[in-house]
């Protein structure tokens, strides 16, 4: 749900460049312009902290939305901010890499904004500017991807990437087991390789199967898009002829991953996504495709960190916690979703 100078062309979801098999369609995306749920933008509706208080200007920045995880967090952080009377959202251009979204980022902190909230496109590149906006005395929550500085943000709060791959992993050698499978092939297709996060996947995946004496036969590196999953998948079926299960970590670029695998007629194994996206629940809901769980990294935390920007520049605490302060860190935990509980997980799709 996606560090680096990146290629942000604004590339849709829907597969139109490389041929797809007759009666293959990358139909089914996740929507860019579909918006938040009740779910996932949520304010109590009377009483403590969401009593009316100091006004806050909150700025935000987040990359183009180049796929549906991306969109959701703008749409998401717009609506978490609309919900509240006292918050004055002030949206920036990221622009097409880093350095772009620095110099957007700098006209905002001449507007003195009471918090910054930012997704970077690369949280490496833009640590400086973490840096710069909290000497000026503005508090910044760094979202997803993080920071290496710790001195760079009030707040990060972030999904947990190494613990996607755990869970994905947990969640295939648990059904290897079922179906008394041994010595299994089993294929990835990760995100971005030059991001730390999806490195961070793959690390989880891996360390979690060696622990069962497991490993992976190949690995395929895509964009977190339809055509480039659509792509890397093609490539990882050729070298496998024979595969017992799939993880693929992102649900966006999943979308071509199941076309190929459609167009290759293949049905011999079972995969595992990532993220948690509509279409991939439902397909997972519906049963009647080689997907079969996904791990979650919802876009819902561009909400909460609108809700918990608005308490730090109110200067106030979460109100289930002791402490008088938001938190310094936040990680939150991936869950696997599956036919039995998808239901439940349906409403945080995005």
């Amino acid at each position: 749900m996606t560090q680096h100078s990146r290629d942000l062309s604004r590339r849709r979801l829907l597969f139109g460049g490389a041929a797809v098999g007759a009666g293959v369609l990358l139909a089914g995306c996740t929507s860019n312009e579909e918006q938040p749920t009740e779910a996932q933008t949520k304010a109590a509706a009377t009483g403590g902290n969401a009593e009316p208080g100091k006004r806050v200007v909150i700025g935000f920045s987040a990359p183009a939305a180049d796929h549906g995880w991306i969109a959701a967090i703008t749409n998401n952080a717009k609506a978490q901010a609309a919900a509240y009377s006292d918050v004055e959202f002030k949206a920036v251009e990221a622009g097409a890499d880093a350095a772009a979204q620095r110099a957007a980022l700098s006209t905002l902190i001449s507007q003195k904004p009471d918090v910054i909230v930012l997704l970077p496109h690369d949280g490496k590149e833009l640590n400086a500017f973490g840096l710069e906006a909290m000497q000026a005395g503005i508090p910044v929550v760094n979202l997803d991807r993080a920071f290496p500085d710790a001195k760079a943000y009030r707040l990060q709060i972030k999904g947990d990437n190494y613990g996607m791959g755990v869970a994905a992993a947990t969640y295939i050698i648990a059904q290897l087991k079922a179906k008394n499978v041994t010595n299994p092939v089993i294929g990835e297709i990760a995100g971005m390789d030059e991001l730390e996060l999806t490195q961070e996947r793959s690390k989880g995946f891996a360390d979690t199967l060696a622990q069962a004496g497991l490993k992976v036969q190949n690995r395929r590196a895509a964009r977190f898009t339809a055509d480039s999953g659509q792509q890397e998948a093609a490539q990882l079926l050729q070298a496998l002829p024979k595969m017992d299960a799939l993880w693929n970590h992102d649900d966006d670029q999943g979308i071509g991953v199941v076309a190929a695998i459609k167009q290759a007629n293949r049905t011999e194994f079972f995969m595992v996504g990532g993220a948690g996206s509509k279409k991939a629940i439902e397909d997972i809901q519906a049963d009647n495709t080689v997907l079969k769980a996904s791990v979650t990294y919802s876009p819902s935390m561009a909400s909460s960190a609108i809700s918990l920007a608005r308490l730090i520049g109110q200067g106030k605490g979460m109100s289930d916690l002791v402490e008088l302060q938001v938190p310094k860190e936040i990680i939150l935990a991936s869950e696997t979703i599956t036919k039995e509980n998808a239901s439940n997980y349906l409403k945080l799709g995005f």
